[in-house]
């Protein structure tokens, strides 16, 4: 299989084909998600949280990310591989440029992710327009738990949903290539995924995304404390790291995960 790519995901879209996706942090477990089928390698800044111990993602450095994008970069040969920008490397255009210059040429990253809805077009606007790909993320924002009050699910009420909405098409209009949506209504997810033309990729978002993805120690159930009620301990049910991956990746492509337990109303 050659290595997936922005053109591959929107096919995917097109043909009604789910595909999945899971966070990665190291080149021994990049290895194995790109054997088992996953679609799209997330380093994510979660790694403050699974790896290092930290409560929340915001301590993550870029130098952090650029080490561990580079890291599961060379354990992937088909899967993409996408970075989280981490807290405030992003704070204005000019830094979202410099930052995702060095976890492009850096750490090999095919595209960045960053979260905020309206007030992030301009900069990736500025991005897209540089050739720089950009996945957007909308819902729950990690990086602004210190502000929002903690982790809870999003757009519940009208006003929230439209606003929600509004912000999806804002991004897709700027130029963003993917969106990750995070603890919202599965309802609400369904209408963001119909209402765009670029894959959506869902969290805790019900099962009517283009796509899933997880924390990989979450699916793993090897997370430290509670695991968060839209994942799943896929490794109990099969007793392999290995098989519990296959086993996710053909539960999403199948469209029985999530499953009405693991989404909100």
């Amino acid at each position: 299989m050659s290595r997936v790519t922005i053109a591959t995901l929107r096919k995917l879209k097109q043909a009604g084909e789910k595909f999945a996706a899971l966070t990665a942090y190291d080149a021994s477990f990049a290895r194995l998600l790109d054997e088992s089928g996953v679609a799209v390698a997330l380093v994510g800044d979660s790694l403050g949280m699974v790896l290092q111990g930290e409560d929340s993602t915001v301590p993550v450095t870029l130098d952090e990310m650029i080490y561990h994008t580079r890291l599961v970069r060379r354990g992937c040969e088909q899967a993409m591989v996408i970075a989280d920008l981490p807290f405030m490397s992003y704070a204005t255009p000019e830094q979202a440029m410099n930052s995702a210059a060095r976890l492009m040429k850096e750490g090999g990253a095919q595209m960045v992710k960053l979260e905020g809805g309206s007030v992030m077009v301009e900069t990736v606007r500025a991005l897209a327009q540089r050739g720089v790909p950009v996945c957007a993320h909308l819902g729950l924002l990690p990086q602004s738990v210190h502000k929002t009050g903690g982790y809870r699910v999003q757009g519940r009420d009208s006003e929230a949903a439209e606003a929600m909405l509004a912000d999806a098409l804002a991004m897709e209009q700027a130029g963003a290539d993917l969106l990750v949506l995070e603890c919202i209504p599965r309802q609400l997810a369904r209408r963001i995924s119909e209402a765009l033309s670029i894959p959506v990729i869902g969290i805790g978002a019900g099962s009517d995304t283009d796509g899933q993805v997880l924390v990989l120690y979450d699916m793993l159930g090897i997370t430290s404390g509670k695991r968060p009620s839209f994942s799943h301990d896929f490794l109990s049910d099969t007793g392999s790291v290995a098989a519990a991956l296959v086993a996710y990746v053909q539960q999403v492509r199948a469209g029985s995960f999530p499953a009405d337990e693991h989404s909100f109303d």
